[in-house]
């Protein structure tokens, strides 16, 4: 499991530095702590690192901390927000919440208040990251909504869809669409902007890793289930289009949660 990434922003030096000792002397195996002592300074981290928890004071020269939150709204993986204060009044707070902020603190921050805030905000940005991971596995491998397929197409990936457990050929499919081998292969490269052994590559993998993060199912039944003759064939093309074996997906994955 990857380091995950914290950044404090605040423009006191001593209040920022002992909040990164607090983090830095705190039992959390995987931790990598960022200071910031203003907004700019601190859009140029996120915009340099993978912050999974960003922590900023409200009040700061040149610009706030909820202007800085409101910054990164055009970032593709935003961070999870702390927001740490002076200031009790109402109207910070409830803006902070409106703006997706997990928890606010109060200054003097106590120790132990920080480190639940911190750890609750990490379990947020796990569970966010578990979720946008099912939906990238969830997501068509073709970008081309199918009512803008040529018909054939549309039936030849339906009867794809209802056959990734066994195994067929282009010519099979071709034979349930009425048409031409070699003229089906040129509709999937100019449609779908890739082969038919790619489609069905990426719909077969596609079903796999549902399979590997919503279901205990073992890896030889998903491999089973998928098309592929042997478990061992199946670790190997995951491996190769995913980066890492299936069991190591899974485990990933489960252990972001679990953190």
């Amino acid at each position: 499991m990857r380091t995950k990434q914290v950044l404090i922003v605040d423009d006191e030096p001593r209040s920022r530095n002992g909040l990164k000792r607090r983090l830095e002397t705190w039992e959390h195996d995987l931790l990598h702590v960022y200071t910031a002592s203003d907004g700019p300074e601190a859009l140029h981290l996120l915009q340099e690192h993978d912050i999974d928890v960003l922590i900023t004071d409200i009040r700061m020269p040149e610009m706030t901390g909820l202007e800085l939150i409101a910054e990164t709204k055009s970032f593709q993986r935003r961070p999870v927000f702390i927001v740490i204060s002076a200031y009790s009044e109402f109207s910070y707070a409830q803006e902070a919440l409106h703006m997706g902020v997990v928890n606010y603190l109060l200054k003097p921050v106590k120790k132990e208040a920080f480190l639940q805030a911190v750890q609750e905000a990490l379990e947020t940005r796990s569970r966010l990251d578990q979720i946008e991971r099912v939906d990238r596995a969830f997501q068509e491998p073709d970008v081309v909504p199918a009512d803008q397929l040529p018909e054939p197409l549309q039936e030849a990936a339906v009867y794809i869809d209802s056959r990734l457990s066994e195994k067929f050929s282009l010519k099979e499919v071709a034979q349930q669409v009425h048409l031409n081998p070699s003229y089906l292969s040129v509709l999937f490269k100019e449609h779908m902007t890739m082969t038919f052994s790619e489609y069905v590559t990426k719909k077969r993998l596609q079903l796999a890793k549902r399979l590997l993060l919503t279901t205990p199912m073992p890896i030889a039944d998903i491999a089973e289930q998928t098309g592929y003759q042997t478990s061992k064939y199946f670790i190997r093309i995951f491996r190769e289009h995913e980066g890492v074996t299936p069991s190591r997906y899974r485990r990933e994955s489960s252990t972001d949660v679990e953190k």
